[in-house]
């Protein structure tokens, strides 16, 4: 048995972990090192799902700006590389663009790996897998840590041939191919848009009198204003923080940060754009604002994307994530004739439960997280949020050609008057029974409370209604942490129901309620 442990690198169906130093307390612990242990861990799963010989199995790896990407990228071809494996290096790319490496012919591969830690600091970083069918889930990454940390396991591939290395600008390395992904991922969302909007006078140039700003961060989503807009005739000029840098020196690259849709949102006003769209670093999130530099986020980003599948697919189920406001719902299925289904945090467990519908015979289109993550089904269930805001963009298009603005689809949409989330750090030693110790009991508590209503179904945590809100108490997907949602209809309702929700968790000496007091 080797001395690795990569169970640490798990982040539910990614691996995130510290890839350089530079923020005291943090060492890395996600080098090449574990990088090539980790290839060679998912090679051996690739290579038993498909039934294929390593020799002929075809791997694409891309990676956002982080500076340690290519390092990494090293690492992962230093796994492969000595049991024969084609690897395409894409370079500079987005995570769904990866898993469209397995499925345009050009490529053709049967897996890739996307090198990111999406939103997180620049001294993380990460790795998605896909293969055909798309992105691995939880248990899947499970047996490639169970494989990678076996040398026992890995000897199932067979002899590895250092000989295979070569001289690479002087230091060694195994052979791949430069793979021109991103150029065929940016025609594929071109065409999508040309054939979308089908403008009557240039098909070639439908965008022609749209200003649309673009927001990536400094992340990977750079390419489109520059590769999918602009030649389709959008004035993309007021665009910002295009250029790749690792550092991310202007804001997170993140449409859930604060900081982050103020600064597009003040960039569409002031520029007069008619539309903003702002991605997080891997561009599998995005979000927008309208015309008078509005917000589309949360709630907003769910409804407009319901909107743009209800006319074509009357009655369809939304799934979105549990802390959606209670005003979506009447929104989803009185305004939009669909049904909400409202489930778990973690875009895998709604793309998942958007699937399991889809296979008990239910329809089902969207499943989308209110942090930005949109899966269509006419996409592959890919959360992809380049695709997402081409939707988008063709929407705006035609309305534009109607005198109309994108705003118009979700003018009906009730928004809270307030809400905010509180994370409780749990002190206890065992935090997960912990945490559904309290959760138990405050559903019990609530359950006699006069004012407080326990909704059922809930399939995360304990939801509660008051006279003037709501609120959702869960355990964290990855921290030993409760996080607490609140919304409410009127001013200084979050106060009211936080202090009711404060007054029963006081009596626990395992949680951290400093943050409930601030």
């Amino acid at each position: 048995m080797s001395e690795f442990h990569l169970k640490k690198l798990q982040n539910g169906s990614d691996i995130r972990g510290i890839a350089i130093t530079g923020v005291p307390g943090e060492l890395p612990n996600l080098t090449d090192t574990e990088a090539t242990r980790l290839a060679m861990g998912y090679l051996l799963w690739l290579r038993n799902k498909t039934g294929k010989s390593a020799e002929s199995l075809k791997i694409s790896v891309g990676y956002d700006p982080r500076v340690s990407g290519r390092h990494l990228r090293d690492g992962l071809f230093s796994g492969m590389g000595p049991f024969g494996v084609t690897l395409l290096d894409c370079g500079l790319a987005s995570t769904p663009a990866m898993f469209m490496s397995t499925i345009f012919p050009q490529f053709d591969c049967d897996g890739a790996i996307m090198i990111t830690a999406s939103h997180l600091p620049y001294n993380r970083n990460g790795f998605k897998f896909f293969d055909k069918s798309g992105g691995l889930n939880k248990s899947d990454i499970s047996q490639i840590i169970e494989f990678a940390e076996s040398d026992e396991k890995l000897k199932d591939l067979g002899e590895p041939d250092y000989s295979r290395q070569i001289r690479i600008f002087g230091k060694k390395g195994y052979p791949s191919q430069e793979a021109e992904l991103m150029e065929a991922y940016c025609c594929h969302l071109r065409e999508f848009i040309k054939k979308g909007i089908s403008h009557p006078h240039s098909y070639e140039k439908p965008l022609s009198g749209l200003k649309i700003v673009v927001d990536a961060g400094n992340g990977s989503g750079g390419f489109y204003a520059k590769k999918v807009l602009a030649p389709l005739g959008a004035d993309v000029s007021a665009s910002q923080y295009l250029a790749p840098d690792g550092t991310f020196p202007n804001h997170a690259p993140n449409p859930e940060d604060a900081e982050a849709m103020h600064s597009v949102a003040m960039q569409t006003l002031s520029s007069g754009a008619d539309l903003g769209l702002i991605f997080d670093t891997d561009v599998d999130r995005s979000a927008a604002v309208d015309h008078r530099g509005r917000e589309i986020a949360r709630n907003g980003i769910v409804a407009l994307a319901a909107s743009l599948i209800a006319g074509e697919h009357p009655g369809s189920t939304v799934v979105t994530d549990s802390i959606t406001s209670d005003a979506l719902t009447p929104f989803l299925e009185q305004e939009l004739g669909l049904k909400h289904l409202r489930y778990k945090r973690g875009y895998k467990n709604v793309i998942n439960k958007a699937i399991q519908l889809n296979e008990e015979g239910i329809d089902c289109q969207l499943a989308i997280e209110t942090s930005g993550h949109a899966a269509m089904k006419e996409n592959y269930f890919l959360d992809d949020g380049a695709y997402l805001a081409a939707k988008i963009v063709i929407q705006a298009a035609k309305l534009h050609l109607e005198g109309k603005h994108l705003s118009s689809l979700i003018e009906n949409l009730k928004q809270p008057a307030e809400a905010k989330e509180i994370r409780i750090s749990i002190l206890a030693g065992d935090f997960v029974s912990y945490g559904d110790k309290v959760l138990e009991e405050l559903k019990a508590f609530a359950e006699q409370e006069p004012g407080m209503d326990v909704v059922a179904p809930n399939y995360e945590g304990v939801r509660i209604t008051f006279e003037n809100g709501w609120c959702l108490l869960r355990k964290s997907l990855h921290d030993p942490a409760l996080p607490l949602n609140i919304e409410s209809d009127g001013e200084g309702g979050c106060a009211q129901i936080q202090n009711k929700i404060g007054e029963f968790l006081s009596r626990y000496e395992g949680l951290d309620l400093s943050p409930m007091k601030q």
